[in-house]
């Protein structure tokens, strides 16, 4: 019997996308909430040895505990060898405790997927001080992919010539694999984090964007303050125009107004997390990571 793809109705479009570029079958997980808030899931009654769990972790805190029951239930159902493909991996941020007594959360998610499933296939994990995925979810299989260069292929249709520039440091990663792909010139931004919503965006220094358009590249957009004060800082020093690339749209509250206050103006995305950003889908890589991993 041929791996089987398990999705949740709500992702039954993007689980389609890659049950269809893998060859593989898909079922729905079907899913009840009672009124006291417990969840009541129900699986496919057997199940081939490989089962591949398609779950995407934003908004990550319930759809952990589904994973536990999913994965449990799976094994007991004739499951031998899980995958958990989240395109979005949520917790990577946190590797190290800043203050005494803080959870470091990497760590203790990635040891509880880690005990759920033999392989996880994401895509721009938000690791830090970690150089591998399988340093944070230590499972025989941790396969890290990027959605950059297919971000790098629409901004080479949309706007060839442009300037990729990364709001941070941490961004270097994304914006060099994104340049590489067709050559464009590029920088990162300097960024200081006072809180979640309070940031202080710094240009890089001897960058002319003057009459030159510019598109910011990130592996993601939460609350959009450090895109929207990169762009005001853009377009106040002459830039053409600037769009934003990102891997990631999370998008949180009123993050895409703020951007287009800003002067933003179009925003491209994969469909890592649904949104009606989205504009090029990372199905055709996670099923060549499966067929890496013998799944597909």
């Amino acid at each position: 019997m041929k791996a089987l793809l398990l999705h949740f109705e709500d992702e039954t479009l993007e689980a389609g996308r890659l049950a269809r570029a893998a060859g593989l079958e898909c079922a729905v997980i079907e899913r009840h909430r009672f009124p006291d808030d417990e969840l009541r899931l129900r699986l496919p009654e057997r199940l081939p040895g490989r089962v591949v769990v398609y779950r995407s972790l934003h908004r990550p805190n319930e759809k952990l505990l589904e994973l536990l029951l999913v994965a449990r239930t799976a094994g007991r159902l004739g499951a031998e060898h899980l995958t958990l493909v989240a395109p979005y991996m949520a917790y990577m941020r946190q590797d190290v405790a800043f203050r005494s007594g803080e959870a470091v959360s990497q760590r203790i998610v990635g040891e509880f997927l880690a005990g759920l499933f033999d392989g996880v296939v994401t895509v721009d994990p938000h690791l830090h001080r970690v150089n591998t995925l399988a340093e944070a979810v230590p499972v025989p299989h941790a396969i890290a992919l990027s959605g950059a260069p297919l971000l790098a292929d629409i901004v080479a249709q949309v706007r060839p010539g442009a300037v990729l520039l990364g709001p941070d440091a941490e961004s270097a990663q994304w914006v060099a694999a994104a340049a590489a792909r067709h050559g464009f010139a590029h920088a990162v931004c300097t960024k200081v984090r006072h809180g979640d919503r309070d940031v202080d965006i710094l240009l890089p220094e001897g960058l002319d964007v003057s009459g030159r358009a510019v598109v910011l590249l990130d592996d993601v957009v939460s609350s959009g303050h450090t895109l929207a004060g990169a762009t005001r800082l853009l377009r106040a020093a002459g830039a053409a125009s600037v769009d934003v690339a990102v891997t990631h749209a999370l998008f949180a509250g009123d993050a895409l107004a703020q951007l287009e206050a800003a002067g933003v103006g179009q925003v491209w995305s994969t469909d890592c997390i649904a949104h009606p950003s989205n504009a090029v889908s990372v199905a055709p890589l996670l099923a060549e990571a499966l067929r890496q991993i013998g799944i597909a």
